[in-house]
């Protein structure tokens, strides 16, 4: 059998029609399946490949780690060099009061930890987040989720989680004394890439101040430069209790990290100690891979190319035909047209034509636009004018559109 029929035989499916696309070969911001066909990689493992696939730096800095050790113990257990340096590195970059971090292996463990790090700190239960959300699929994460048609079949899911509407000033004040969390992505990415105001922000953080209520911000697909600074949250003017990371942050290696005070965070050595536990957590070769990632968004600067490039996207997408609303926050994009088929026809049509993209979960009449931060100029001329031709392809084959 080929590698197409083992795949469907062997490995488990989440749909009826995954891409089934086979890759051979990834570089910057290109895939190469076996028989040569490229393809411009639009949505970045989603959000994932913020530097492009296996930069240089990247690569070299796990083929080091490689050679000194891998697993050596449960996390936080042992002094490892690549978890500090990196640890220290966060902490330099972020407010003062980040500067305990906890690294896991992915944005929903991340989650995980910052729910419990929450309950465990305020001794309170409930936890608030949006309608709309989403902040992965274990089983407490979805409890958070913001669409019942993904959470249904799996309840009864975690007690007392609430939603309120995002960027609604009026539901902020369902946020309570007995709240021990307000859950909030900077910006939706599922539903769609949907945001707020800063008013909202300065609302939202006083009155978690007021109530006692830690706010958790998660910037799973925002971090480390999709939006035009390191972190969405700066662009608030506001300072969340906990940050959760993820996606970009290993460089394509896996790992999160849910990051707070030294205050909030030491309730977890005690009552019981070992308050949270990961065994592959902080993996040293996750970290090092993590830390050279770090050191090309943030040393070179790549963050600050992000405006004039998603100004060039705007320029050349915003008046496609049919399209009903364009909405972005840096280079994470959202085309939404009149109904999901002319989506998935458009989306279908730009795979088969070389270029990647997807839809969103929560919203599936937008086609998804977040292309690896070192897509040049050239190339997102290309991208745009593929897209234009594929529209143009459809109505000229009389599409119902």
């Amino acid at each position: 059998m080929n590698f197409r029929e083992l795949f469907y035989r062997h490995i488990a499916q989440t749909s009826s029609e995954p891409l089934a696309i086979e890759i051979e070969k990834a570089e910057g911001i290109y895939l190469y399946s076996p028989d040569g066909k490229s393809y411009m990689d639009m949505i970045s493992g989603i959000s994932v490949s913020n530097v492009g696939h296996c930069h240089p730096k990247v690569v070299k800095a796990i083929q080091e780690q490689l050679t000194k050790y891998m697993h050596i113990l449960v996390y936080g257990e042992m002094i490892q060099s690549p978890q500090v340096l990196l640890a220290q590195r966060l902490a330099s970059l972020l407010p003062d009061n980040l500067s305990a971090v906890y690294f896991v292996n992915s944005g929903t463990e991340a989650i995980e930890g910052a729910i419990k790090l929450a309950k465990r700190f305020t001794g309170r239960t409930e936890i608030i987040s949006c309608f709309n959300a989403y902040h992965g699929s274990t089983h407490g994460a979805m409890s958070l989720m913001g669409n019942d048609n993904y959470t249904r079949a799996f309840r009864p899911l975690l007690p007392n989680c609430n939603r309120i509407r995002f960027g609604n000033l009026d539901d902020i004040e369902q946020i309570t004394n007995a709240t021990a969390a307000f859950v909030v992505e900077v910006v939706q990415g599922e539903a769609g890439v949907r945001f707020a105001d800063n008013t909202y922000w300065q609302q939202l953080r006083k009155h978690c101040n007021q109530t006692g209520t830690l706010l958790i911000l998660d910037e799973i697909q925002t971090g480390f430069g999709r939006t035009g600074t390191l972190f969405a949250f700066e662009q608030t003017g506001i300072n969340p209790d906990i940050l959760v990371l993820a996606k970009a942050m290993g460089g394509g290696m896996p790992i999160g990290a849910f990051i707070s005070s030294n205050e909030i965070m030491h309730v977890l050595t005690y009552n019981p100690v070992l308050g949270h536990m990961t065994t592959f957590g902080g993996h040293p070769v996750c970290c090092a891979a993590a830390l050279a990632s770090l050191d090309i968004i943030e040393g070179e600067h790549l963050y600050k190319t992000v405006d004039n490039k998603a100004k060039l996207f705007k320029s050349l997408l915003k008046n496609l035909p049919y399209l009903k609303e364009f909405r972005q926050q840096g280079l994470m994009m959202a085309l939404e047209w009149e109904d999901t088929q002319l989506n998935f026809n458009i989306i279908q049509h730009c795979i088969e034509q070389g270029v990647l993209t997807d839809w969103f979960l929560f919203c599936d009449t937008a086609m998804r636009i977040a292309p690896p931060l070192i897509i040049s100029e050239k190339e997102i001329k290309q991208v745009c004018n593929l897209i234009y031709n594929v529209i143009t392809s459809l109505v000229e084959q009389s599409y119902e559109l």
